[in-house]
């Protein structure tokens, strides 16, 4: 009796103890569910869902969390996991959800207009996928949204009214899709709205002056969406603003001056490429937490008067292609002396803008840490001040197409980082300092269409990594040095053409065997025509005309199978044109 007794009670634990094959107290609905959304995968290179099966329970699956009490699915999130899949309709079973996280990864299709039974999900993050289709309206279900992150997809149509339901969303970011139908005016109807990034849509339309009632909007990115008109200036009331961006549109208008004191909390600004007309605000100098200005390619006109020696912060400053010179005020780059307390700047791009007058010294105070420096296609004068070679950070300087004169500053040698240098359409004369020779991480370099003479300095074979070499159309004599020519990161571009080069062309050219683009003409260079050339099989432009090379075309020149233009006219080149040059239709221009 006893041992009956016993299994009695031993039948009757087995069976009334759950399992977790065939049992999940109730919730049984999460599991199916999410088994759905396996099934969905079709690629899961990191097996971040290997864990997904009946050896464990739902809830200790990778990328699953359930709250502790009712021990349903709160949270999905699966963020950068490589997985390719669709997302099926059943997710909207997951009754319990709070947040659904699929960031950057492969899923495509439409996204599950079940979605909108979640009425207790506040996060939904699909962003960088490849959803296709339109918003749901069905979201408008969703009464607790917070964060609406859609972005970096394929949806189309435009954003429905019923989003304006969503009385607490905080977060709206679309970017990146191909929404249209404009910037909706219903949107200024939810007044909880924190984030609003929209940039990369083709919506069209205007900016509505409804968005201005979102009176704790922090962020505002509608960047490349086809907008025209003016900026709202209710927009300009929302003082909590810290980023702003309507950068690449149409729109047209001037900005308040004094925006730079209704919006004191800006960290990023960028109006770059529209049509923006009047003074840029000097109120700008109240903006202290100011790290990125952008206002780049508009009509701006008028002195630039911003005190920059408030902001602190501020790394990069894009003010290019302005008309901010050329009113007749010998001061118009005076903003340049109130630099020199920005310690963080990095770039500073004011190619394009007018100034006619002398670049001032106190260029030289910028930040050690300024690495990009353009003051291209401007119309600046007299000779550049020796304290540039104080700007020790930089990697990128842009000085070409202005009337700057004299030497060319020794302390250019000073600048160790340098990787791009070019002073092309100056009137520099005078020698190329040696000192070009310590700029060891030069990649390019271009001297061109100045008055510099003398001998090209052999120093600048010290610099190993340097792909493309311009000092056309200059008055530089004497021969080529052998340095240069044995450069064999020299890969793009060398053109020594329109200068008073003499003696012959080495052998050592045959060096440059990954050299795309060659162009010694107009010199006085003489001899043969090396056959060392036809080592070079990466040319593509070959040109030694107008110089007095003699003898014949050399035979090794049928290497260069890539090439596309070849001119050897204007020499003293006998015999015949080698066949390979005729089936080129080179014959005009070896005459």
């Amino acid at each position: 009796m006893a041992f009956l007794l016993y299994s009695l009670v031993v039948v009757t634990i087995f069976l009334t103890t759950p399992t977790i094959s065939t049992s999940y107290g109730g919730n049984e609905t999460d599991h199916q569910a999410l088994l759905s959304f396996k099934s969905m995968i079709t690629h899961d290179p990191n097996g971040s869902l290997t864990s997904w099966n009946s050896s464990v329970h739902f809830c200790d699956w990778n990328g699953v969390t359930c709250g502790k009490r009712h021990r349903r699915v709160t949270v999905i999130q699966l963020e950068s996991r490589g997985l390719t899949g669709s997302l099926p309709p059943h997710v909207g079973n997951l009754s319990f959800l709070r947040q659904l996280n699929l960031t950057n990864n492969s899923f495509h299709g439409s996204i599950p207009d079940e979605l909108g039974r979640l009425s207790r999900l506040r996060v939904l993050r699909l962003g960088d996928n490849k959803f296709s289709g339109v918003i749901p309206t069905n979201l408008s279900a969703c009464s607790n949204l917070k964060e609406l992150s859609l972005w970096g997809n394929r949806l189309v149509g435009s954003i429905p009214k019923e989003i304006s339901f969503l009385s607490e969303l905080t977060d709206i970011e679309l970017d990146d899709n191909d929404l249209t139908g404009g910037i909706p005016p219903f949107l200024g109807n939810i007044s909880s709205v924190e984030v609003f990034s929209v940039s990369g849509n083709p919506f069209g339309g205007s900016v509505p002056d409804t968005l201005g009632r979102w009176k704790n909007l922090r962020v505002f990115t509608a960047g490349e969406c086809n907008l025209h008109g003016s900026i709202p200036h209710s927009i300009f009331n929302l003082s909590l603003l810290t980023g702003f961006s309507l950068a690449e549109n149409q729109l047209t208008g001037s900005l308040p001056l004094a925006m730079g004191t209704m919006l004191p909390h800006l960290v990023f600004l960028q109006l770059r490429n529209n049509n923006l007309t009047g003074l840029i605000p000097p109120s700008i100098s109240n903006c202290s937490k100011l790290q990125v200005l952008e206002m780049s390619i508009n009509d701006f006109n008028g002195k630039l008067t911003i005190d920059f020696s408030e902001l602190k912060d501020i790394y990069a400053i894009f003010l290019n292609d302005n008309k901010l010179g050329g009113h007749g005020e010998a001061d118009e780059m005076k903003f340049i002396d109130s630099l020199k307390n920005c310690s963080k700047l990095e770039i500073l791009n004011l190619n394009t803008c007018n100034f006619q007058v002398e670049l001032p010294i106190s260029i030289g105070n910028l930040s050690k840490h300024l690495s990009f420096l353009n003051l291209a296609i401007n119309q600046l004068h007299g000779n550049l001040p020796l304290s540039i070679g104080n700007l020790v950070g930089l990697t990128v300087l842009h000085l070409g197409g202005n009337r700057f004169t004299g030497k060319i500053p020794f302390t250019i040698g000073k600048l160790q980082n340098l990787g791009v240098l070019t002073m092309y359409d100056n009137q520099l004369a005078g020698l190329i300092p040696d000192a070009v020779g310590n700029l060891l991480m030069l990649i390019g370099l271009d001297l061109s269409t100045n008055r510099l003479e003398g001998h090209i300095p052999s120093s600048l074979g010290n610099c190993h990594h340097l792909s493309l070499l311009d000092l056309s159309n200059n008055l530089l004599v004497r021969k080529i040095p052998k340095q240069i020519l044995q450069l064999p990161s020299l890969t793009i571009w060398l053109d020594l053409s329109q200068n008073s080069l003499s003696g012959s062309l080495p052998t050592y050219v045959g060096d440059l065997k990954m050299l795309t683009y060659l162009v010694l003409s107009f010199n006085n260079l003489s001899g043969n025509i090396p056959s060392s050339l036809g080592s070079c099989t990466s040319l593509s432009l070959l040109f030694l005309d107008d110089n007095l090379f003699d003898g014949e075309i050399p035979q090794s020149l049928s290497s260069l199978k890539g090439v596309e233009g070849l001119d050897f006219a204007h020499n003293n080149l006998s015999g015949q044109i080698p066949q390979f040059l005729e089936r080129a239709g080179a014959r005009s221009v070896c005459q």
